[in-house]
């Protein structure tokens, strides 16, 4: 069984055996939208919030025609084609292929296409353990982070950054210093036992794993506030953690080359990380 199976409009192949149109407006423009989820023990996890994030996505930039519940068949197909049990669904959905013009062109068939490959959590999971660096950037990205587009060349030129100087994050500030989240995750403050995260209206990506912990600090009765947080304030917090469908929670213990507090995960951060890791453990044991 090859590692990566695809499923291109209901056709599982090799994701090597995947050919799509040099005239994709997905590849010319980037006018298509993506999901990443996370699978363990075979089962996508929060597979519900990631369907309805690319309905949103799709909406907002007039994708038509396409089938969601044929698609999540269609991932859940190539699922038990492997079957895998650790692994990493990417789905991309874009406007379809037709001549080079900027303005939508008429009668296109969207181009559907996923892939499930294994996933080695490893190089991951010691960051939980001993935290991570990042470096804070400044925010070059368009006005709809909102939407999960593949344009992600500014994401992709801040976390070169990051990998250059050894870091796992970039965390991005505006033009004023207000933080709005990092190159591919979101991120949380910890100040005197209170939660803090940017909120939605600032212009960030509605992240899954985002949601999920805001509730799963509310239900522990941790005190939970969405507010923005300038970049000196940064410095000043008793603990900061990334969060995403395949970070999970990953504490941070150095911006910039300084130290976060004494330089070692928060109690916040490993209390939320083990409530995480429970509710995977529950889900999969309600097969």
């Amino acid at each position: 069984m090859p590692a990566t199976l695809a499923n291109l409009h209901g056709h599982i192949m090799p994701l090597e055996d995947v050919r799509i149109s040099a005239q994709d407006r997905g590849f010319l423009f980037g006018d298509s939208v993506y999901e990443v989820l996370r699978v363990y023990g075979g089962r996508p996890w929060l597979e519900e919030e990631h369907w309805q994030r690319l309905k949103h996505s799709l909406d907002a930039i007039r994708i038509e025609g396409v089938d969601l519940e044929r698609l999540r068949r269609r991932m859940h197909e190539t699922l038990a084609a492997g079957p895998f049990d650790e692994a990493m669904v990417y789905l991309q959905v874009t406007r379809g292929a037709a001549p080079r013009r900027h303005a939508f062109p008429k009668d296109t068939v969207p181009l559907e296409l996923l892939w499930v490959q294994d996933y080695d959590d490893g190089p991951t999971a010691k960051g939980r353990t001993t935290g991570v660096a990042v470096i804070t950037r400044p925010d070059i990205r368009w006005g709809r982070c909102d939407i999960k587009s593949t344009n992600l060349l500014a994401n992709v030129l801040v976390n070169q950054e990051a990998a250059e100087a050894g870091a796992a994050e970039a965390i991005l500030y505006l033009p004023d210093g207000t933080l709005s989240e990092a190159s591919h995750s979101s991120f949380f403050t910890v100040k005197a036992g209170a939660l803090q995260t940017t909120p939605l209206k600032a212009n960030i990506l509605p992240g899954i794993t985002r949601k999920f912990l805001i509730s799963l600090a509310q239900k522990a009765g941790i005190l939970v506030r969405e507010a923005t947080l300038k970049r000196e304030e940064l410095f000043h917090v008793d603990e900061l953690f990334l969060a995403g469908t395949t970070s999970e929670v990953l504490p941070v213990v150095a911006v910039d080359g300084r130290p976060i507090a004494d330089g070692k995960p928060g109690p916040i951060s490993k209390r939320l990380l083990e409530g995480h890791q429970r509710a995977v453990v529950e889900i999969l044991h309600a097969k």
